[in-house]
Formats: structure tokens, C-alpha cells, sequence
């Protein structure tokens, strides 16, 4: 029968002890690759922070429909509130649309400074019967 026996002075492995082998080299700057991958890994996520809080536009204005009134063929009513801050003026775009989502009319709102809740009735033009208005976007000015 078989043995790994070299000349019956024992049992060793076939591959070798660890003193049979050269010690490694030592590796030297083992953190700077970790250092490296976390830096790019904090740079990655500023940088879609920063995109993200861009993304929301202009935060300091909104607009809130109360009612709308888009009876008749060729006007709309609409009846809005603004909260924006009080010592900065704005401007709110009004649009109008039909049954396909189609633009037919706008206008623009100037928010005039020192209140911050305001609430406007406007009539918005239109070129054909409209069936939705709303507020398309406040920014301020």
C-alpha cells in the first residue's frame, strides 16, 4: 500500500509544513488601497447628494390649487395659494389643458413681496375648452 512516507521517519504532509516554504515579503502600504476605494466611495455619494438636492428645483416657493373652473370655451379659473418667504417677490406660471393634455392657454402671476401666504383668482385665455389648470412651477425672483 502507498505511503507519503519519505524513508518511514514519520507522517508529513504531501504539500509541505509551513517551514518548508521562504517567509513572505512583507506588503508594504496594505491601508492605502482602502483609503483610496473610500475617498472615490465619499466622492461618488457628495456628488449624488448635491445632484439630488439640485433636482428639487427651487424649494423655498410652492403652489397649491384650490379649485378650478374650466367651463368655459375659451377662459379658465383657477383659485391658488403661494407660500413662499415673505421678504422675496415670485412668479407662478398658470397653465391650462385640454382632454389630450395639450397646452391651451397660460400666463404668468407675479407674487408681489411681504406676505408669505397669498392666494390669487385668476383667468387664464385659452384656444380651445380646457379641462385642467394648475399650477405649472413658482420661482422666486
Amino acid at each position: 500500500m502507498p505511503t507519503d512516507e519519505a524513508g518511514g521517519g514519520g507522517t508529513r504532509p504531501v504539500l509541505g509544513t509551513p517551514d518548508d516554504f521562504a517567509p513572505r515579503p512583507a506588503r508594504p502600504g496594505r491601508l492605502v488601497p482602502y483609503v483610496v476605494m473610500a475617498l472615490v466611495v465619499a466622492l461618488i455619494a457628495g456628488g449624488w447628494g448635491y445632484v439630488m438636492l439640485r433636482a428639487n428645483g427651487n424649494p423655498a416657493v410652492s403652489a397649491q390649487v384650490i379649485t378650478f373652473d374650466a367651463s368655459a370655451p375659451d377662459s379658465a379659473v383657477i383659485t391658488f395659494t403661494v407660500h413662499k418667504p415673505a421678504g422675496r417677490a415670485a412668479t407662478c406660471r398658470i397653465q391650462a389643458l385640454d382632454t389630450r393634455h395639450l397646452e391651451v392657454g397660460s400666463r404668468e402671476v407675479d407674487v408681489p413681496q411681504g406676505r408669505s401666504d397669498l392666494e390669487f383668482t385668476e383667468r387664464v385665455r385659452t384656444s380651445a375648452q380646457a379641462t385642467a389648470v394648475h399650477v405649472d412651477y413658482c420661482d422666486l425672483v
